[in-house]
């Protein structure tokens, strides 16, 4: 009798590492393929839905909100439960939350499809660095984790584009396309991925951890982006930012006294790991809302269609495309502290150079920005990652890959709701809705004026930030070069 062969190799094979990346790569192509689309798309959203400018920002805001306060729980979880089964439910619901998202009759039931979507990408990031980490010898971590950047960089080219495309057909396939590639990731990290690590014998779960976590970042995230849009003296936005104040404390009390904590605060004892943190967080507040601003500056300012707005966006995502594959296999040689810190001012210089953008300034030198931006965020992103998951131990690194998006992602949060409030500051309503509608024709270059001031200011912003993030980034200890030399040396020696 014939035994049937398990599609994949078993986890002890050396080609094991290469079909896990596999695996992880379809869940980024499949996260920053859906952001680029959404993005792209929110002005027909807008027309089509008849929703308010804070719905439609909510559209956006209430995946990332609920992607990133689950991410860390959903981590900690993976350590327990197994990374594997977590990585593949987060495939699944990802692909129902979009079926029902496409079916949305309003803005109210779209942001809920949209919540549900932010519990499966949660799953998915949480689990997917830790995945890679565990099948990846250390000297090849930084190619790994390159090759994780530059399939998103894919995605990022991608996107837009054909969000654009999806768009003129009908918005409900910006979120029915996200379907077939969600099963296709389901199956396939169903047959491939095998569990590396033994879970946790103690299976305890920090509950009051999660809640006073997930409630207090809750509060924090909603106070703050609803603060930037509506008023910091709404009183919703007051109750959000009180509850944040007192239960984020909280939760680091209890993650101190309980014996099985969902965070490891230990984690922070290193200083590579604290250092690589911060510079997550700085790195995800100075660059993810340049594309949403980029979206409104092409089809709101500029006047372009959604497809050609989607494809002047591509030199941002090229530039990481191209940099972070090098990026990752220099670090793996040399270490990443200089070379994310580089990274991180190379994506300042380029913001600085969007400073310069009016309406009628050439397309070629906003495109060049475009890609020195991207090209640095690729020199960062890779470095930053690995050197994170490598400082960490083998059956943490569920929670600190969880800790590494939560971190990002709360930047995200934040760098879309303080870009907002600055760059509708001043703003005339009806010159604000023509431009988040992407119906500019006709406006005048003066009416515009206010728009692309504030536009310069956030980019001013947005600089600094980076700048800050690659000071940060230098903090980490120098001797992490030397430790990399000696690993890559030991390994050699086995070949």
């Amino acid at each position: 009798m014939t035994t049937r062969r398990r599609l994949g190799v078993d986890a002890e094979h050396e080609h094991y590492k290469w079909w896990a990346l596999s695996c992880t790569s379809l869940g980024m192509l499949l996260a920053t393929v859906n952001s680029g689309t959404l993005v792209i798309a929110l002005p027909d959203l807008e027309r089509a839905l008849g929703v308010q400018l804070l719905t439609l920002v909510w559209v956006i805001l209430a995946y990332m909100i609920a992607s990133t306060v689950l991410v860390l729980t959903f981590g900690r979880m993976s350590d327990v439960f197994g990374r594997k089964r977590a990585y593949v439910l987060g495939f699944l619901i990802f692909s129902a939350a979009s079926l029902g998202a496409g079916f949305a009759t309003g803005g109210t039931s779209l942001i809920l499809w949209r919540i549900l979507q932010g519990v499966g990408a949660a799953l998915i990031f949480a689990n997917a660095s830790a995945l890679v980490t565990d099948a990846f010898p250390r000297e090849q971590l930084g190619l790994a984790m390159g090759t994780n950047v530059m399939v998103a960089a894919v995605g990022l080219v991608i996107g837009p584009v054909l969000g654009g495309v999806l768009v003129a057909a009908s918005w409900h396939w910006v979120f029915w396309f996200n379907v077939p590639l969600g099963l296709a990731g389901t199956a396939w990290a169903a047959l491939i991925l095998r569990e590396l690590v033994t879970p946790e014998v103690e299976d305890h779960f920090d509950w009051w951890g999660t809640i006073t976590f997930v409630i207090g970042l809750t509060g924090l995230t909603l106070g703050i982006s609803r603060g930037g849009i509506v008023s910091w003296t709404d009183p919703l936005t007051i109750v959000s930012l009180i509850t944040a104040a007192l239960l984020l404390p909280l939760f680091i009390v209890v993650e101190r006294r309980t014996r099985f904590p969902m965070l490891d605060l230990g984690l922070f004892e290193d200083r590579g790991f604290s250092a690589a943190t911060a510079a997550a967080f700085l790195g995800g507040l100075s660059r993810f809302s340049l594309t949403f601003l980029f979206v409104l500056y092409f089809q709101g300012a500029i006047g372009d269609d959604p497809i050609l707005a989607g494809v002047k966006l591509a030199p941002m995502a090229l530039g990481v495309l191209i940099s972070s594959p090098l990026a990752g296999r220099y670090a793996d040689r040399h270490g990443a502290r200089g070379l994310a810190a580089l990274g991180l001012v190379v994506s300042a210089l380029g913001i600085a150079g969007m400073t310069m953008l009016t309406v009628t300034t050439p397309y070629a030198i906003t495109a060049l920005w475009l890609f020195v931006a991207g090209a640095g965020a690729g020199m960062f992103n890779s470095p930053n990652t690995s050197a994170m998951m490598g400082a960490v131990p083998v059956h943490r690194r569920g929670i600190a890959a969880g800790t590494r998006m939560m971190l990002q992602n709360t930047g995200s949060v934040l760098s879309i709701a303080i870009l907002l409030a600055i760059v509708t500051a001043a703003v005339p309503r009806a010159t604000l809705l023509s431009i988040f509608s992407g119906l500019t024709t006709g406006l005048s270059a003066a009416a515009l004026d206010p728009f692309i001031h504030n536009l310069h200011v956030a980019m001013w912003v947005l600089a600094a930030t980076s700048l800050l993030g690659a000071i940060v980034s230098l903090m980490r200890p120098r001797q992490e070069t030397a430790n990399v030399h000696a690993e890559v040396a030991t390994a050699d020696a086995y070949r």
